[in-house]
């Protein structure tokens, strides 16, 4: 299969168009004739998916999904487009906390919801490699199209795309307009003016976002945690690096994430977070005293006379391996990248310094930075 490019949208598989609408489900059929049709290169979508309220959902099931008007098959058989996947299937509703449609957005927490709502959705479309994702901000409320376009912002990659659509007047004003036809078609305004559709024009302007998705931490990018939660990372995110180390609770505090290393991770990125503290030079596994050194972090965490602390002096007994030291600094930056995105954990990853063939790695976070949750003995 051959991979899609990063940027251009239109050669990816999944082609994806995303909407909030309330009772103007025209912008559905708007917004895809001006990508479909007047786009250059155009972007045909291989499915489209709707949210909105209950009443926006009859609306748009009316207008667009029945047999007559059933303005969306319209559009396709007028100028000639492929099967696009769109039914009730992809029509999602904003439900109370019972579980019950909400026929309209008026309350905070109905609000809250849609946010979730919205949140959910793009971070679910955004992770799938194979697509691209077009967010029209056209339809609905303020606040949803305020949702969805800071929705994508948290989640979106180089392929995805924002939007809002504009009909020209006088066909804003009209119910009877969903897509300027190939063929004369008279409809009245709400004015009681009599237009032809064929001289309608849409406008699409694409809006310009700022990407923050590698800036979030891998569970939120994954699929946990709702809209405030993940404004309040990305704010995090924002703040100066801050780490705290927790020997006795073996995790670690990084970015106010909260993440669990193994004993032997711990151990390796104590001893790195402990030489920074200490204005000790960058290390390499031929570091001298540089095993001893892990020793005293491991047996803090594991005790001095368990066991585990036996078997690893054991091993080290000779110096640490240049494949134990490689493991050890790749598995425990691998983990911190996960847990964070790459933006987020790269001030706290050990960081290589130097030239080749004695590159050196520390960690290069300030001093002041690093704290430990207790004093180690």
């Amino acid at each position: 299969m051959v991979i899609p490019s990063p940027s251009p949208p239109e050669t990816y598989p999944r082609r994806i168009l995303l909407a909030v609408a309330g009772l103007t489900p025209q912008i559905l059929t708007e917004t895809l004739f001006a990508l479909a049709i007047e786009r250059d290169p155009p972007f045909i979508p291989t499915e489209i998916h709707l949210i909105t309220t209950s009443e926006g959902a009859e609306r748009a099931r009316l207008s667009l999904l029945s047999d007559d008007p059933g303005w969306l098959a319209r559009l396709r058989r007028d100028y000639d487009l492929p099967e696009i996947a769109f039914g009730l299937e992809q029509i999602e509703v904003l439900c109370d906390a019972a579980g019950a449609p909400l026929p309209d957005i008026r309350t905070p927490e109905d609000n809250l919801r849609m946010a979730d709502l919205i949140t959910a959705r793009v971070r679910e479309l955004t992770g799938d490699p194979d697509s691209a994702l077009h967010v029209s901000i056209a339809g609905g409320r303020k606040t949803m199209g305020y949702y969805i376009g800071y929705a994508l912002s948290l989640f979106g990659r180089p392929q995805d795309r924002l939007s809002h659509v504009l009909a020209a007047e006088p066909f804003e004003s009209s119910w009877d307009f969903f897509y300027p036809t190939p063929y004369s078609r008279v409809v009245v305004t709400r004015d009681n003016r009599l237009v032809d559709t064929r001289d309608g024009r849409v406008t699409l302007a694409e809006i310009p976002f700022v990407r923050l998705r590698d800036g979030l931490p891998g569970r939120l990018q994954q699929g946990t945690g709702g809209f405030a939660e993940i404004i309040a990372a990305a704010q995090r995110a924002q703040q100066p690096p801050k780490l705290v180390i927790d020997l006795a609770g073996r995790r670690l505090s990084v970015a106010g994430e909260t993440l669990a290393l193994e004993p032997r991770m711990l151990a390796f990125y104590s001893l790195m977070a402990r030489r920074r503290l200490e204005d000790q030079p960058p290390a390499r596994w031929t570091t001298e005293g540089l095993a001893e050194q892990y020793l005293t972090e491991y047996g803090r965490i594991v005790g001095a006379h368990s066991g585990d602390m036996e078997r690893a002096e054991a091993a080290l007994a000779g110096g640490m391996p240049k494949e134990v030291f490689e493991q050890y600094k790749s598995r425990t930056n691998a983990t911190l990248g996960l847990a964070l995105g790459p933006t987020l954990a790269k001030p706290y990853q050990i960081q290589p310094t130097g030239k080749r063939p004695v590159t050196c790695f520390a960690l290069q976070l300030d001093s002041g930075a690093i704290r430990y949750e207790k004093v180690e003995g």
